[in-house]
């Protein structure tokens, strides 16, 4: 048996918040059933934002409510601040998934909050689940730091920012940092240096790496990622996605993809390919466009 490789599944978050069709919740709902079915362990299948800005993660309540606890399934939600943890809370997540940015110009766009801001905030949420909360089984707790290879506001970001924020994060206690290259500005020799500071900076967490295909690196830089040492990977079915206040910004690499990739290398990701393309034809109809991935147009190899 390979090595194994984690793939996170962010399609019913990261996939559809910046598609133009607004699906309902029972539709997303049977989009992370979908994506189960396929062997997808871990989902970030809700956000916690306002939906005044993000409408098409409204009624997260109503997706969670549609997916009982199973065990050795784990439903993500990503959350921006104080007030969305308290509603991941109360709707059972097995995941929180905390949003912040590497620089103040994303941060402001997209948190209203500068770098300082965000880590007290994530500061704030850390100290709860580990007084009051942690004694009633809280769910367990990630943070994201986005534009990590680039910012579409304050432009290049340095190893020394990302290393600093690393350590800042990781001396508070969370134990998985995920490093995102939210406009897909990255490359394979950028992903090895920042993951290498990222390490240094943090030894004791566990690095999961979130990249988008914006400019066709994609792969390579998920590549880099794995030969760089990285087992946790986040992927979108269909190659959906964006980011709604990253002008330009496009989907993530795809997970039939991702998954079509490493299988060939000889990595273990426990998804079954042929689930996953019919899931991304079916997304593609759901939102009314084909999805992007390639596999979803060429299928896999050799053919079955």
């Amino acid at each position: 048996m390979g090595r194994f490789i984690q793939i996170v599944e962010v399609g019913p978050r990261d996939g559809l918040q910046n598609e133009k069709a607004v699906l309902e919740p029972a539709v997303r709902a049977d989009l992370v059933r979908r994506l189960e079915q396929a062997g997808a362990k871990r989902i970030e299948a809700v956000s916690f934002v306002h939906p005044k800005y993000v409408p098409q993660m409204a009624g997260a309540e109503e997706v969670m409510a549609a997916l009982p606890h199973e065990a050795g399934r784990s439903r993500i939600g990503l959350v921006l601040n104080g007030k969305g943890y308290d509603r991941a809370l109360a709707t059972g997540v097995d995941e929180v998934n905390v949003s912040v940015a590497a620089t103040d110009g994303f941060g402001l766009k997209n948190q209203g909050l500068a770098v300082k801001d965000q880590l007290a905030m994530l500061s704030d949420i850390v100290a709860r689940r580990h007084n009051a909360e942690a004694s009633e089984g809280a769910p367990s707790l990630s943070a994201m730091i986005s534009c990590v290879w680039g910012c579409p506001f304050d432009g290049e970001v340095s190893v020394d920012q990302v290393a600093d924020m690393v350590g800042a994060i990781a001396e508070m206690g969370v134990g998985e940092i995920g490093l995102a290259d939210t406009i897909g500005a990255g490359d394979p020799w950028a992903v090895t240096k920042k993951v290498e500071a990222a390490r240094a900076a943090a030894p004791d967490a566990t690095l999961r790496l979130h990249f988008h295909d914006t400019r066709n690196t994609g792969l390579a830089n998920a590549y880099a990622g794995v030969e760089a040492g990285i087992d946790v990977l986040d992927a979108s079915v269909g190659g959906i996605g964006g980011c709604p206040f990253a002008p330009g910004a496009t989907g993530n690499i795809a997970t039939e993809d991702l998954v079509y990739m490493l299988a060939r290398g000889g990595f273990e990701t426990g998804y079954d390919l042929d689930a996953l393309i019919a899931t991304a034809r079916w997304i593609g109809d759901a939102i009314g466009r084909p999805a992007p991935s390639a596999l979803s147009r060429a299928g896999g190899f050799p053919k079955r």
